[in-house]
């Protein structure tokens, strides 16, 4: 029996997004047919420190890339409809993907596929986060692999348990499960980082910054607020 959606969570701090988001959640928009995406800015990041970029400024820089990546649907004949959710920004202290997973399942209900979409080293991390292992009540988890990650090599002793328990070959079972699956996909392999990208914007060479690496309309942003300088 399939379940009614298919949600997509893309999550992250979005300092600034980049070209990498956008390919890893059209790569999963379009294999996993997914209902819905999400893109979620985080409030108060806890594990990337003080130096931040305002919240509100974050969501508007992915609210421009929310416009190009819907351009690229369109163009590639993806239905998948595209939000950008304030979900972490409007709860106060710091943002725990746990109560964000906890606050979407009670949005969307028992039934629905919710797909927390991330690279491979956010899954080597994975111990790291808070509850970690109590996300996978709420979520499924679609991994794709990442350039200089090794996840054989890398990953720990509780992810190789993890993976053991959890782990799927193929991606349609994310349809019939609503949370505890995790599947990795090796096919898309995207060499982006936003801490380079702000170094790189920090310097003379800012002007290089191409769309292939930030979209349009999020760079007209950053140019024109004059951030990360």
């Amino acid at each position: 029996m399939s379940t009614t959606q298919k949600i997509g969570i893309l999550g992250g701090t979005f300092d600034p997004p980049h070209i990498g988001h956008l390919k890893l959640a059209s790569h999963f928009a379009e294999i996993l047919q997914l209902d819905e995406l999400l893109l979620i800015p985080s409030g108060e990041p806890w594990q990337k420190g003080s130096d931040i970029t305002p919240a509100e400024i974050r969501f508007q820089l992915t609210e421009a890339a929310a416009k190009d990546l819907a351009r690229a649907f369109l163009y590639l004949k993806i239905p998948t409809r595209i939000g950008v959710d304030r979900i972490e920004i409007e709860r106060t202290g710091p943002s725990y993907s746990i109560d964000t997973a906890k606050s979407l399942r009670e949005r969307f209900g028992p039934k629905a596929s919710l797909i927390w979409l991330t690279g491979v080293d956010s899954l080597i991390n994975l111990p790291t986060w808070n509850s970690w292992r109590d996300l996978f009540k709420y979520m499924n988890f679609a991994v794709t692999s990442r350039p200089h990650y090794d996840l054989n090599a890398e990953m720990g002793t509780e992810i190789q348990e993890l993976l053991k328990v959890h782990q799927i070959m193929d991606p349609a079972a994310l349809e019939m499960q609503p949370s505890g699956l995790i599947y990795i996909d090796e096919s898309l392999s995207v060499d982006l980082s936003s801490t380079e990208l702000r170094k790189r914007l920090k310097t003379p060479a800012r002007g290089q910054i191409e769309s292939e690496e930030i979209s349009s309309h999020t760079l007209q942003i950053i140019t024109n607020l004059g951030l990360y300088q």
